[in-house]
């Protein structure tokens, strides 16, 4: 079964990673950004990583040591511990999924990205897909998840049925997405699980649009959303195949 995307969530442009402007105290994820992206309109995009005790944290990176003063693996700190830990260049800490769910409160749409668990150490599907699931149980705002990696795209569809779910993806280029093994990039750069995993969009590289497996996808009538959209000009480009983007770093038209 197939779960559309919600029409909110291809009508308003998608704040990637929140509505975040570091300059003005606003990093990727954070509380900060959210709050604007919501007070703006705008969907908003986050990330999902798993706490040491299991709890959704809103957070990009495997590692703390990018957007913190902290070093080493998300993973492994508590979630009390990583609320304490001073986003850089904000007064936030990284707020858990729970958090983020009752700032926005069904006022705009959430695209959900979880990270592949299984770049981490000890990591494995299953522990974040269940834990998102009960933090989403019961919240009635439009929602949707995807994910690079299909089988956590997959163990969403057993746990929520129901939810919109798609699977992000791109060129699969053997450098920019290292540690990847090159096979497993060129299984993947051709979008083999979308049927698989009961996908009704996928989230695709910008600069790979022109594929021709995301004009097929297109054809039988999956949702193309893109990502990252930078300017007003790539917007216009990608718009020509995409039905929505993921943008940054300007004001993207509603």
């Amino acid at each position: 079964m197939r779960a559309p995307l919600p029409p909110a969530l291809l009508s308003l442009p998608i704040a990637h990673r929140a509505l975040h402007d570091r300059a003005a105290g606003r990093p990727e994820n954070s509380p900060a950004a959210v709050r604007a992206a919501v007070a703006a309109g705008y969907a908003i995009e986050i990330d999902l990583q798993l706490s040491a005790d299991g709890v959704p944290m809103v957070f990009h990176d495997e590692r703390l040591d990018r957007l913190t003063a902290e070093t080493g693996w998300l993973r492994d700190r508590s979630a009390a511990a990583l609320s304490q830990i001073r986003l850089t260049d904000a007064e936030d800490g990284i707020p858990t999924l729970a958090e983020v769910l009752a700032m926005v409160g069904g006022k705009v749409p959430l695209l959900i990205e979880l990270k592949d668990q299984t770049l981490t150490p000890g990591g494995r599907i299953g522990p974040l897909e269940e834990a998102t699931a009960r933090v989403l149980a019961g919240y009635d705002g439009a929602v949707a998840v995807m994910s690079f990696n299909p089988d956590s795209v997959a163990e969403m569809a057993r746990l929520c049925p129901d939810l919109p779910r798609g699977i992000t993806t791109g060129a699969y280029d053997y450098e920019g997405y290292a540690p990847l093994p090159p096979a497993l990039c060129d299984r993947l750069r051709e979008i083999p699980d979308y049927d698989r995993v009961g996908a009704s969009f996928i989230s695709h590289e910008a600069a790979d649009l022109t594929r021709d497996r995301v004009a097929a996808l297109k054809a039988a009538g999956a949702a193309i959303l893109c990502w990252t959209i930078t300017s007003p000009e790539a917007e216009a480009k990608a718009r020509q195949i995409a039905q929505n983007i993921t943008f940054e770093d300007y004001a993207a038209a509603k």
